[in-house]
């Protein structure tokens, strides 16, 4: 896969230009030609009334499509099944503060051979576990007490869903962590699954992960709200700042307006910008807010 760096003038045959800087832009292959990768510039900034397009700098680098309108990133032969779940163990931490999961037995496969017959062995254990933990599903009854809980969610809302992934890593970090609206302004995400992608999940389990990450900014809650998305999920810490004191802004807004948040995804630098399914359905657990899920994306051709 490859990008272009570019710095451009872009003149209008009605008058006016407009000039960019260190601009990215998703290419189909390593010799695109300077004409090619202006009409993909123009189409992926919607324009119109175009007279002409200059480069003063322009470079073709190997590089991860980030989801550049127009271009399609190279996929897979075949099916191809994305798991972005982290997994879960005894002691994981996955919110600094928060109890971590407790597994023991219930019945060894030593003690079950008593119970049945000769070579036929079982094992059955005991989870012990806070609803935050790994990569969990919030239900609008987490934050609010009238809202629909685990088992009150509908399916239909969980599985299958169309995956809009913003591949926002090189962008936001420490020194720049509010995602705001303008990140997702380029695409239609009614109905669909929005994919934060910061990369904020390599810290996962470490010290690292607890400070500096990113989370969705207030503005970005009111367009994702206001767009009809259908679920929200980001690969960091937290959907909100938790470093701002007690506000979540994206909690509140989103799980009142029935929208999904999936928090501690994974490797979603592996899921096209467009064009995959996304599921995340936790178990039907009535007067519960969150639960794990086993969440994952289904790749096609």
């Amino acid at each position: 896969m490859y990008r272009a760096h570019l710095d451009f003038h872009i003149s209008f045959a009605n008058g006016g230009h407009l000039d960019g800087e260190g601009f990215r832009l998703d290419v189909p292959r390593r010799d695109v030609s300077r004409e090619e990768v202006a009409a993909l510039l123009v189409r992926h900034l919607g324009l119109a009334v175009v007279g002409s397009v200059d480069f003063s700098h322009f470079t073709i680098v190997e590089e991860a499509h980030k989801g550049s309108r127009g271009v399609e990133a190279a996929r897979p032969a075949g099916r191809t099944v994305v798991d972005l779940s982290h997994p879960i163990r005894a002691g994981l931490v996955t919110y600094p503060g928060l109890p971590v999961p407790i597994i023991e037995p219930f019945l060894t496969r030593e003690a079950s051979s008593d119970r049945y017959a000769p070579g036929t062995e079982f094992a059955m254990d005991v989870i012990t576990l806070i609803g935050n933990t790994g990569t969990y599903l919030d239900s609008p009854w987490h934050r609010y007490v009238d809202g629909a809980d685990l088992a009150g969610l509908a399916l239909s809302t969980l599985v299958g869903l169309r995956a809009e992934v913003f591949h926002l890593s090189d962008a936001w970090g420490p020194e720049r962590r509010g995602i705001g609206a303008l990140a997702f302004a380029d695409r239609d995400v009614r109905g669909a699954a929005v994919l934060i992608h910061t990369g904020w999940d390599r810290h996962f389990g470490s010290p690292a992960y607890a400070t500096g990450a990113p989370f969705l900014a207030a503005d970005a809650v009111h367009a994702l709200i206001d767009s009809g998305a259908a679920l929200v999920g980001i690969d960091s810490l937290n959907i909100d700042d938790t470093e701002s004191g007690g506000e979540r802004p994206a909690h509140s807004g989103l799980l009142a307006a029935g929208i999904h948040v999936v928090e501690h995804l994974t490797r979603l630098g592996d899921v096209p910008a467009q064009g995959a399914e996304f599921t995340a359905a936790p178990p039907a657990v009535e007067g519960f807010g969150t639960f794990p899920v086993r969440a994952f994306a289904l790749v096609t051709p």
